[in-house]
């Protein structure tokens, strides 16, 4: 039997959902790459700002329905801040206390982001204790730990009803090349990767998967390897996407193909999308849209056509401070001019 506030709480979740659009695909004008129409969908305009929004709701759905959640229970979730800030938009909404375990070097607009919407921020020194100490928390305060690491992939219905991908091919139907020949991703959790390529296989297209890693990151030595046991002793400086061990939401097998993509290829992809767009995006779009160009230029060469689709993961006006600052680049990020001027012979400026 479900009780008055379980009902009351998912009453208010699907509320909210219902309140919200879907969000817009955006298509690029390349020159560069004729009869090769390539697609942003633009997930910073979800009410907390990114892709995470999808995520926590079904977070907090998966929780609520499986009995973990209840009227007096604590949020505590391991994050590099996008998905926390999410979480702590649902934890109010429902009227729950919300504490993020992050990096101390989260960007410093999320952990406003999150005191807005009524949460705590607990830092810890390196990516890899965030998963000890959010368990740890969630014993001493008998809480519950969200474990978005584990969960995405399973809390998210990769079959349809508006996930992402259902969302994607819906909004391709009248588009020059309807059935993308690639999406690109990148992984966090894995999960958002896992409900593409699921559903991609579930509906019979032919479309396929590219999954792109930044630096430092474990899940591509694993899609090669399928050795779990891989850990990575520094965290991504991407923030949002990587990590340093292996997540049990990354899925390998419904991924074709993956790509390293180093750290200074993808601020300098976000600062170029930016004269593309008028607007800032976040580093890991970036690393997406990398990934993007190099397909576009390996299917120009190859003679073919077709549509590639990727995500705008979250808004520039988040990094301002750092992948925005030319002066914190250059002294954690490096020269990225070598990179801005592969992107300019890709994309046909010169």
């Amino acid at each position: 039997m479900t009780n008055s506030w379980v009902k009351y709480a998912i009453g208010e979740i699907e509320a909210d959902f219902q309140r919200s659009a879907d969000t817009h695909l955006i298509r690029l004008n390349m020159p560069a790459f004729p009869g090769i129409c390539l697609y942003l969908k633009d997930e910073s305009t979800h009410p907390t700002g990114s892709l995470k929004h999808r995520l926590a709701r079904s977070l907090f759905l998966y929780g609520l329905c499986n009995g973990w959640i209840t009227e007096n229970t604590t949020i505590i979730e391991a994050s590099s801040g996008s998905t926390a800030v999410s979480e702590a938009y649902f934890a109010r909404l429902i009227g729950l206390p919300f504490i993020a375990v992050m990096p101390s070097c989260t960007a410093r607009r999320k952990v406003e982001q999150i005191a807005f919407y009524g949460g705590r921020c607990h830092f810890v020194d390196h990516a890899a204790q965030i998963y000890a100490a959010s368990e740890q928390l969630a014993k001493e305060l008998n809480g519950h730990y969200m474990d978005q690491f584990t969960f995405a992939e399973r809390a998210t219905d990769w079959r349809g009803n508006n996930n992402i991908a259902d969302s994607i091919f819906r909004q391709m139907t009248h588009e020059p090349h309807p059935q993308p020949s690639w999406i690109v991703m990148s992984a966090g959790t894995g999960g958002t990767s896992a409900t593409i390529g699921r559903y991609i296989r579930c509906q019979g297209y032919e479309t396929q998967l590219m999954v792109v890693d930044p630096q430092n990151s474990v899940f591509l030595d694993y899609w090669q390897s399928r050795d779990a046991s891989l850990r990575s002793p520094v965290g991504s400086k991407i923030e949002g996407i990587g990590r340093p061990r292996v997540e049990p939401s990354f899925i390998p097998d419904v991924v074709d193909e993956m790509l390293r993509v180093p750290d200074a290829a993808s601020v300098a992809t976000a600062l170029w999308l930016e004269t593309q767009l008028g607007r800032k995006v976040g580093a890991s779009t970036g690393t997406n849209m990398w990934g993007v160009l190099q397909l576009a230029a390996r299917m120009r060469d190859e003679g073919r056509t077709g549509s590639i689709v990727t995500l705008l993961c979250d808004s520039g006006e988040r990094y301002l401070e750092s992948y925005y600052n030319p002066q914190w680049v250059a002294a954690n990020i490096g020269d990225i001019t070598p990179w801005q001027t592969q992107i300019m012979q890709l994309s046909g400026a010169q």
